[in-house]
């Protein structure tokens, strides 16, 4: 198992498959929903620094405050980018922390609850902290939705015994969860 924030091509690097978002997928790969289907990124701030530094109302506004970036392996710091109706504002805010997206991405959110900053993440990554009153919303009208991420391997190939059981498991996992959800 290689857990890594760049993107790795699974066939060079030995493994049997790899888990994407499917604007990332490789062609020629089979494809299998994993986790929640639907996700948001959020922004959020701690009530203390938003009573300080006031509460955007834009995204645009959010160049006026201190945020907490993350940064991959590769160097590159995406954009934020939030949406309402038929308007889409990217965004590439200045911060003075900014962490390696993955295993330094808890110093962030700990920053955010430190006052430090707006922190821009993963929905589920903060919703203990938003539930705690620990964090706030920020720009809620705002945040986007994306499909969730998927487990992908190569078609071409027989599938190992033990890949095969885990593709399995998650088929019945997610069956088992639409069962359960109510419509």
């Amino acid at each position: 198992m290689i857990a890594d924030e760049s993107f790795v091509d699974v066939l060079a690097a030995g493994c049997d498959a790899g888990i994407r978002y499917d604007d990332k997928l490789e062609q020629d790969m089979i494809a299998v929903p994993i986790g929640p289907r639907v996700q948001r990124f959020a922004a959020a701030a701690s009530p203390a620094y938003l009573e300080r530094r006031g509460r955007p109302r834009h995204p645009r506004e959010l160049l006026d405050h201190a945020c907490l970036r993350g940064r991959f392996a590769s160097g590159t710091m995406t954009a934020w980018e939030f949406e309402r109706g038929d308007e889409v504002v990217r965004v590439e805010p200045a911060g003075q922390l900014i962490v390696q997206v993955g295993g330094a991405t808890d110093l962030a959110v700990d920053a955010a609850v430190a006052g430090c900053g707006i922190v821009y993440l993963f929905e589920d990554w903060l919703r203990p902290h938003l539930d705690s009153g620990d964090l706030e919303p920020v720009l809620e009208p705002w945040w986007q939705s994306f499909s969730g991420p998927f487990l992908y391997y190569p078609g071409r190939r027989l599938v190992p015994a033990p890949l095969r059981a885990f593709v399995d498991f998650v088929k019945a996992s997610s069956s088992r969860r639409a069962r359960r959800s109510p419509s």
